[in-house]
């Protein structure tokens, strides 16, 4: 097998017998969608969608100074998370660009070893690895590569905590969100964790790969009567930019710091220690709240024309920003794309601003992001 050849998940061959289209996804291939994306986008929004998200990159980082690692290897405050909750973060080039955003799990301790899983877009698994790797150096702790080690599948949609109750005896009305348990579901043992990329309730679920299709066809049985579809990455794409959820490589990017993106909350200054870029994110914090960069808003569509990643945001014949991510909004019936803007043009209502597409500068609203949130 050729070494470019995208990988498989162990669900790969139930994902062929359901008929999904596959796509190569950051060297894996994965399910863009099974019918109809519209339809499972509003499945997930109305009733409950089932994920195959095992491309994600689990990385272990256990001993004792995990925490101080990870508390100078990262932006965030790592050692203040309790047992049993996670944290969404970052990581950073000593520049403050951003090398990926994060969900960090502290799992408990092993021993008397604090235990966390870090998880990676699939994308910079390998990036967020090296980095983690080299900057142990001096620190007692151990960097794990687990990518091996974990399927990961996601029931997501308001139906999705009646439907994960069914197989568990879990204690999900307890768990908050960001927060995550051992538990069993269907007889297989699970992290269940209340996370997501959907803008909707639901949860993430990290089994060994053996057990994956057992788990898989489990859920989809428990979920039929409330409706569950399998769901690709297509609906998830729409869903999290519905949700204003940043995506790496469009929202975030090595050119970009936490600030410039508008998460300049995820950088805790006030944390014990140094820790990589914290030099530079401070100017970055200062120019920002001075002299605003470019502001990450949302735009919706007065037509039906569909902005792509690269558009020129103009007003009055001017350059005024690029969109990043772009989309028919299933949830809003029009298109919607998020898109950094110059600040004097980010207030929502802002008037003349449109999209270059393909020559014809298409009129847009500025409004706030995020465009759609569920109702608690």
């Amino acid at each position: 097998m050729s070494s470019n050849a995208p990988r498989h998940t162990a669900l790969d061959a139930l994902h062929r017998s359901l008929g999904a289209t596959m796509t190569d996804f950051a060297g894996w291939d994965m399910p863009l969608r099974y019918g109809s994306e519209r339809d499972e986008h509003l499945a997930v929004r109305s009733r409950a969608g089932l994920f195959d998200l095992s491309h994600m990159g689990e990385i272990t980082v256990t001993g004792p100074d995990a925490a101080g690692l990870l508390d100078f290897a990262l932006v965030g405050n790592i050692s203040s998370v309790g047992a049993g909750r996670a944290r969404y973060t970052m990581i950073c080039r000593e520049d403050g660009g951003i090398l990926d955003d994060l969900i960090v799990y502290r799992l408990g301790d092993a021993g008397a070893a604090p235990h966390y899983m870090v998880v990676a877009n699939a994308s910079n698994a390998q990036v967020v690895l090296d980095a983690l790797t080299e900057r142990a150096a001096g620190f007692d702790a151990e960097v794990r590569d687990d990518r091996d080690a974990y399927a990961l599948l996601a029931v997501q949609g308001p139906e999705s905590p009646g439907i994960l109750a069914s197989l568990t005896d879990a204690d999900l009305d307890g768990l908050k969100y960001y927060a995550g348990l051992p538990g069993t579901v269907a007889g297989v043992p699970a992290l269940i964790a209340r996370t997501g990329y959907t803008g909707e309730d639901g949860f993430e679920l990290f089994v060994a790969p053996a057990d994956a299709e057992r788990l898989w066809q489990a859920l989809t049985e428990a979920g039929a009567q409330a409706g569950l579809v399998p769901c690709g990455l297509s609906c998830r794409d729409t869903l999290r930019l519905e949700a204003g959820m940043p995506l790496y490589g469009h929202e975030l990017t090595t050119s970009l710091t936490p600030f410039d993106a508008g998460l300049g909350r995820v950088v805790k200054f006030d944390k014990d220690g140094d820790f990589v870029g914290r030099a530079a994110l401070a100017d970055a914090a200062a120019k920002a709240q001075e002299n605003p960069p470019r502001v990450l808003v949302g735009l919706v569509a007065e037509g039906r024309r569909v902005p792509r990643a690269g558009y020129q945001v103009v007003a009055g014949g001017t350059v005024i920003g690029e969109v990043t991510s772009g989309a028919p909004s299933p949830t809003l019936g029009r298109p919607v794309a998020m898109a950094y803007v110059d600040a004097a043009h980010a207030a929502p209502g802002t008037q003349g601003v449109g999209v270059d597409i393909r020559g014809t500068h298409e009129p847009y609203e500025v409004v706030a992001l995020p465009f759609y949130k569920r109702r608690k």
